[in-house]
């Protein structure tokens, strides 16, 4: 699809909250919306989805919108792949456009040890039938012409894993196609509506307290990233999350010049080349925990040194704007997905930098958990009771750099 969407306030209408509804999404961004819809898909259409400010106007606005499945662990790979299938259907499925290109992503590699760690992670990825290759520093230059492989730098570049199939997605037009198609199918998506508090009776949720009056819910779903360890509070629930802003940055517009997306752990940023032209970087977070949406001058000269470091074409280029987001990050780097102590509360948090990539996967996964009662088969791995088990899957190294 081509054309260009319609824009948001005709997509969808702003309801008054109803007394009542059989599931409650807290949060309204990708994945409170994708969770509404894949819900909807599965007849389950009576449905609010609450956000405290605007549709999207959180992490999913604020992320750098990349999309890849090549993972270490066979859990990890089954949820992004699962996610990654699925955003090659999506726009079909939801019947607007997402611009979704798969250009590829590089993760170079600048060391033996990175070199060996890489080449493990793409034999890990064919195991589970991911597309993935190592690719020497020549074949380097040859998909993504523009970064500067001379072995004559401070961080040679020795080679890189390639997926072919990861890409971008628009991610404004991402959230509007779930917000819209949620909406054609009944559920209600409500603005302007901030969660003060979640109301139990005998250990089972009840529903919610909001700035526009309590709503009651058979179960009440918590998407809202960051911000979930405080809504889990309300309930006596300490989730084993941090929050920390997460700075990126986009240039002015320039001619189409970088063809994939290139990231990298050792120099420390990623690159891509937005749809309208704009260059997109990002780095890693910040280390200090926080709720803060700005970007910090001293962020924006590391990013921009090693960008040019890989880069030395976009020495000239000129900054144009710095964000941040918040993202919720786990002792293992992987998301928590399923039930909690609270008969019908339920949680899908946990997901650090990697949010955006995982939004059709984890919504399909996250309403069949809801519907069912009891984890989907991708989310099993997932639980909050690995954190007392110790089943722990360590995705550290695939979250050293933000993406």
């Amino acid at each position: 699809m081509t054309d260009l969407p319609e824009h948001p306030d005709f997509l969808w209408d702003n309801p008054e909250p109803r007394k009542s509804y059989d599931v409650v999404v807290v949060g309204g961004g990708g994945h409170g919306l994708a969770t509404a819809y894949y819900l909807a898909k599965q007849g389950i259409t009576n449905v609010a989805v609450l956000e405290k400010g605007w549709l999207a106007g959180g992490n999913m606005a604020r992320n750098t919108t990349i999309i890849r499945s090549n993972y270490l662990w066979d859990e990890s790979s089954g949820i992004y792949e699962h996610s990654l299938k699925l955003w090659e259907g999506l726009e079909e499925d939801l019947g607007y456009p997402i611009l979704f290109s798969q250009r590829g992503v590089l993760n170079l590699a600048h060391s033996l040890q990175d070199v060996r760690d890489s080449v493990r992670r793409v034999e890990a990825n064919k195991l589970n039938g991911i597309d993935a290759e190592w690719v020497d520093a020549d074949r380097v230059k040859e998909i993504c012409p523009i970064v500067n492989t001379s072995p004559d730098v401070r961080y040679p570049v020795l080679g890189a894993t390639f997926q072919p199939r990861a890409g971008i997605a628009k991610h404004d037009y991402v959230a509007w196609g779930f917000a819209r198609a949620a909406h054609a199918m009944g559920v209600d998506l409500i603005q302007n509506c901030e969660v003060t508090g979640i109301t139990t009776a005998g250990g089972r949720v009840t529903g919610v307290d909001t700035g526009r009056g309590r709503i009651a819910a058979n179960k009440v779903a918590l998407c809202a990233a960051g911000h979930t360890s405080v809504l889990a509070r309300m309930v006596g629930l300490d989730l084993p999350l941090t929050s920390h802003p997460l700075q990126a940055l986009v240039s002015e517009l320039l001619e189409p010049i970088h063809p994939t997306v290139v990231m990298s752990n050792a120099v420390h940023v990623y690159v891509s080349q937005a749809h309208k032209g704009e260059l997109v970087m990002g780095a890693g977070i910040d280390s200090y925990n926080g709720y803060g949406q700005r970007g910090s001058f001293h962020i924006i000269e590391q990013q921009m040194a090693a960008a040019l470091e890989l880069f030395p074409v976009f020495a000239r280029a000129h900054l144009l704007r710095t964000w941040a987001g918040i993202v919720d990050t786990s002792p293992d780097a992987s998301p928590i997905i399923g039930l909690t102590p609270v008969e019908n509360l339920f949680l899908n948090c946990g997901w650090g930098t990697g949010g955006f990539k995982a939004t059709p996967g984890v919504g399909d996964v996250f309403a069949a958990t809801i519907a069912r009662g009891k984890p989907h088969e991708y989310a099993e791995p997932f639980t909050l009771d690995r954190f007392t088990t110790g089943a722990l899957v360590d995705e550290h190294g695939a979250a050293a750099v933000a993406h």
